[in-house]
């Protein structure tokens, strides 16, 4: 019970480095690359409906997510929402992006930056209060 008042450590704490992130294989990223010309073809050789064209930017940008490529995947994200607002894995992935590059922001102390994610984290945030209210 006296545990519960004990600080924290930082062995702890522990959270995982780039080092001890699961790395992706050659195979998986061929793989992924693969998924992400296919979506790609998809989108260009039909017509699609607005929500299957969020659907097709949404795996683009899960993908490249996967794959670490921060920057494509937020906009590949921001396109599906631009496309169908919804909040599926696309929207949680694009808020946790924002996210981590708020946080290098601050860490890099750039104010301009933390601002751009802040003010984008805000709009996400009113993506989720109008996708609730309207239901």
């Amino acid at each position: 019970m006296l545990q519960w008042f004990k600080k924290k450590t930082a062995k702890d704490k522990k959270l995982l480095t780039d080092d001890e992130k699961p790395q992706l294989t050659d195979a998986e990223k061929t793989a992924l690359l693969e998924k992400i010309k296919e979506e790609e073809a998809l989108m260009l050789q039909q017509q699609q409906s607005d929500k299957e064209k969020a659907l097709s930017y949404e795996k683009i940008g899960l993908c490249y997510a996967e794959l670490d490529d921060s920057d494509e995947a937020i906009v590949s994200l921001e396109k599906s929402l631009e496309t169908k607002l919804s909040m599926g894995d696309g929207y949680k992935k694009l808020m946790s992006l924002y996210n981590v590059k708020r946080a290098q922001a601050a860490r890099s102390k750039d104010n301009d930056a933390i601002d751009y994610y802040m003010a984008k984290m805000d709009e996400m945030r009113n993506i989720a209060k109008k996708l609730t209210l309207s239901k």
